[in-house]
């Protein structure tokens, strides 16, 4: 049987100032209680307070010493390429190499004209990003091939390119996984819906010659029913509004129950194929469902 990891997102802001805690701490926590990793999402202007991604990563990575250090996803094609090299050359130095970089190209038009980027050319953009990180971060002499007059660039230090693992449960970013990543990170999809896109996935990847990316699966959970924890329906509610699908479709994809039985309902997205799973909390107080969780990651191990 895999082996099955399980990552947390870290709290936001209003979760941070509700539950009196910081990023910090958070990040200790989750590695004090046994999880495998502490994720960032990477957002620029979406009408709401959000901390930059890869320096509340910085902060999560000098708080512990073993977990993973995950974007969820880091979106590349907003920023020049070589800036986006140098933010995640930095995260992989100073986190000792345990960074996983979850790529993505979303977001919505307003952060693209945010960002002074036509939202056309985020898929362009992404694999530019994708073909030339590898060669920025080794620290090789690189043409920026969509700067005007295509300079060559040497970063330093070098690192090790982290693994990526393209996001989204789309065609393109199955092909993109594929072709360009390490892993594939769909979010709040089925398990059947994960095996069928592991196989397409491993089609394309062996068309490629290339081995299998590995599948992470980011989900919805909030455990146990103590104060402030929602309800699967609720949750599921919330999904559907914010992302326009019909509630039937996605009423089963939130994590709920006790530690037993969101053990069990990851194990079918173990059976499925997946080898990682990324949690954002929907409520209750962060420090006891990130307990809550770690509780069934021991279970289904």
């Amino acid at each position: 049987m895999k082996s099955f990891e399980i990552g947390v997102i870290l709290p936001g802001i209003a979760v941070q100032r509700r539950d009196g805690i910081d990023l910090r701490a958070a990040a200790l926590h989750a590695e004090n209680a046994g999880l495998d990793g502490v994720w960032h999402g990477d957002h620029l202007a979406v009408g709401g307070p959000t901390l930059d991604a890869p320096i509340a990563l910085a902060i999560a990575a000098a708080a512990t010493t073993r977990i993973r250090i995950g974007t969820s996803v880091f979106v590349p094609a907003i920023r020049p390429v070589v800036w986006a090299a140098k933010q995640i050359a930095t995260l992989q130095y100073v986190s000792g190499g345990r960074l996983v970089l979850g790529v993505g190209s979303g977001g919505g038009p307003a952060q693209w004209a945010a960002a002074g980027v036509p939202y056309g050319e985020r898929g362009r953009r992404t694999d530019t990003a994708l073909e030339l990180l590898p060669h920025l971060l080794a620290g090789e002499a690189t043409r920026l091939r969509d700067e005007e007059g295509e300079p060559a660039v040497e970063l330093a230090p070098a690192v090790a390119m982290p693994p990526v693992w393209v996001g989204n449960a789309s065609g393109a970013a199955i092909r993109r996984a594929a072709r360009l990543g390490d892993g594939w990170f769909p979010s709040l999809i089925s398990p059947s819906e994960v095996a069928e896109g592991g196989k397409h996935l491993a089609d394309l990847a062996a068309h490629h010659g290339r081995p299998t990316p590995v599948i992470a699966i980011g989900g919805a959970a909030a455990l146990g029913n103590g104060p402030g924890v929602p309800s699967r329906a609720e949750i599921a509610e919330g999904i559907s509004g914010a992302y326009g699908r019909p509630l039937e479709d996605v009423i089963e994809i939130p994590l709920t129950g006790q530690p037993k039985e969101v053990a069990e309902r990851l194990a079918v997205y173990r059976e499925a194929g997946a080898e990682h799973a990324i949690i954002g909390i929907s409520g209750g107080d962060w420090r006891s469902q990130v307990d809550l969780l770690a509780e069934a990651r021991s279970l289904l191990r």
